[in-house]
């Protein structure tokens, strides 16, 4: 027929290219299958959140106590308190209860409130000395907010300081706060151990993984003799 030509795609590289085409529709929906697993064995095997010095905040402008509390001086005279985010993060999202009203004295190293969940309590002492002109009340309802902006939304009470110089020279600041969260991360790292093989050694695996590095909000689910030998190693310790 005229304007009509026969072609042979053995005798030219069609074939080849139809084999391609061909591979490629297999592979598509067999690398989909595949895959599918993969992902779920992936996120199955995702280690828990790691408490590192890393994820930690520390504000600079902000003196902290070895009680893991903090204070921060305001220009009209008066003093924030609340908890550092190192403690935070020990023992996660709580409650707190607080002692003190508007009015109260206070003075440095006394109990002002307790924190707790599921599982244990811990009560929370006085950096500074004063009288406490207000308390944040709405930490009853957006108990989040300790975790989420411990040093701004999250302070517990306002204080005027009474002895602020004194009771406040041997707190840290600056890099001298960032050295030591640091160094008591260490030391809290030890103390868990200890504890983990004194107490439950079965739950090794939850708290530390892979490289000895502690689990986030490693305290919950330890019994009450770890939350008690902690309140005693780092939350009674006022200086």
């Amino acid at each position: 027929m005229e304007g009509y030509s026969y072609i042979n795609i053995f005798d030219t590289k069609g074939i080849e290219y139809l084999v391609i085409i061909g591979f490629l529709l297999l592979l598509v929906p067999f690398w989909r299958a595949l895959n599918k697993p993969l992902k779920a064995r992936v996120t199955a095997l995702s280690p828990l959140r790691v408490l590192t010095a890393n994820i930690l905040k520390i504000p600079q402008g902000i003196l902290y106590s070895r009680n893991h509390t903090w204070a921060h001086l305001e220009k009209e005279g008066y003093a924030h308190v609340g908890l550092d985010d190192l403690l935070l993060h020990i023992i996660g999202q709580v409650s707190i209860k607080v002692f003190k009203m508007p009015g109260d004295k206070v003075i440095k190293g006394e109990q002002i409130a307790e924190i707790s969940r599921v599982g244990g309590s811990l009560t929370i002492k006085s950096p500074i000395s004063g009288e406490v002109q207000g308390v944040n009340t709405s930490l009853r309802e957006d108990t989040g907010a300790l975790s989420a902006d411990p040093y701004g939304k999250g302070w517990m009470y306002q204080i005027k300081p009474e002895r602020w110089a004194e009771d406040t020279k041997a707190c840290f600041l600056a890099n001298e706060a960032t050295l030591w969260f640091k160094t008591e991360l260490l030391r809290f790292k030890d103390f868990m151990a200890m504890s983990i093989n004194k107490y439950t050694p079965e739950t090794v695996q939850v708290v530390l993984q892979e490289g000895g590095e502690l689990a986030d909000n490693p305290l919950v689910g330890m019994p009450a003799e770890v939350w008690l030998d902690f309140q005693e190693h780092f939350l009674d310790q006022v200086s």
